[in-house]
Parts: structure tokens; sequence; C-alpha cells
């Protein structure tokens, strides 16, 4: 493609040989006649307005500038202080004035739903809920049985059925009668899968 076609000149909005770069204002510097350019601040409360200097004015400037002159020094460290939030007003914890008059405040749980409890409140339904069960394997299923429990007790209350079925079975407790051993047997090894397993 050749750019310097004879049609690009003819769609051009102005052709090239009208196109005239912008002479720069003169230096604003007093008693100084060179072309200007580049720009320098005004100065604190002149916020985005600029002087205009020639390249040898505006290094003169920038030298001899010091947005804080006239200022004392605890004005400078407030103006510092200041700065570090983008000069928008902050508050520390537990002092915002506003925060504290009015209706008191609701806990963050009573302003939405929270039907599942994710949150720390409590789930929809009546009642309690019911605690989460751990579901059951053939081994565990018959060392419950083997306890007469359901499967669903705690590990207390496992300990205290163990406990209850040995001294009932054991032969120094019935007088002697070796009959319930295989019961007793059978209890022991339940109570002991049952603990290894993590259930009690």
């Amino acid at each position: 493609m050749n750019l310097n076609s004879k049609y690009f000149d003819s769609i051009r909005i102005k052709p090239e040989s009208e196109v005239r770069p912008d002479e720069p204002p003169g230096c604003e510097w007093q008693g100084c006649r060179n072309a200007g350019g580049y720009r320098a601040p005004k100065g604190r409360g002149q916020e985005g307005k600029y002087h205009n200097f020639c390249i040898a004015h505006v290094r003169e400037y920038n030298k001899s500038y010091n947005f804080f002159a006239g200022m004392r020094d605890d004005d400078i460290a407030d103006y510092q202080r200041s700065a570090s939030t983008g000069h928008r007003p902050t508050w520390n914890v537990g002092v915002n004035k506003m925060g504290t008059q009015g209706p008191p405040r609701q806990k963050y749980t009573d302003a939405f739903t929270d039907p599942f409890g994710f949150f720390g409140g409590k789930p929809d339904g009546d009642g309690e809920p019911e605690p989460a069960r751990r579901p059951l394997g053939n081994f565990e299923r018959r060392s419950f049985e083997a306890l007469d429990l359901e499967g669903t007790e705690s590990g207390t209350v496992i300990k205290a059925r163990y406990k209850e079925l040995v001294k009932r079975l054991h032969p120094d407790a019935n007088g002697g009668d070796r009959s319930l051993e295989d019961k007793l047997r059978e209890i022991i090894q339940a109570y002991n899968y049952l603990k290894s397993a993590g259930f009690c």
C-alpha cells in the first residue's frame, strides 16, 4: 500500500501543505523572549494551573519551587498525614460518632436469611438440627448390634453399655457359668472394633 498516493492526500481533512505546527507561546519569565512550551505548577491553592516557561527558566523555577513555602511544621505534617488517604476523611475503629447515635445495630446474621446455617446462625426447620450421622459399614453395624445399640449413640453411651454387658456376662459375675463366654467374647471384639474405628 502506498501511503503517499494522491488518493490519500485528497481524503485528508487538511492537505499536508496546509498543516502548520502550532508555535508554542512565549516564555512567561519576566524579560524572556524565548519560546515556552514547558509547564511548571503555579503553587499551593492553584492546583491544575501552570506557568509556561522555556527550558532554561523551567529548570531554574523547579530548583527554587517549594510547595510548602509559608506553612508551619505542624501544618506540613498534617498535610502529609492527610495525603496518605488522598485527603479523604477517615476515622479510627469505634470512634465514628455517627455509628453510636440512633437505634442499636442488629447483628449481621439478622440482616439476611441463612437457611442452612452457613454463617453461624441456626438453620431453618423444626427445633434443633439433627446431628450429622456417620454412615455405618457392615462390621460397624454388627458391632452395634452385638452391644444392643442403634448406631447413633455417643462414645460415653457405648462405653457404659459395654461395661454393663461385661459385668453381667462375665463368668465371675454369674456364678462360673461358662455358657455365655462366646457372647462375652463377641461383645469385647465389637467394643474394640468400635474403639479403633473412632466411635468411642
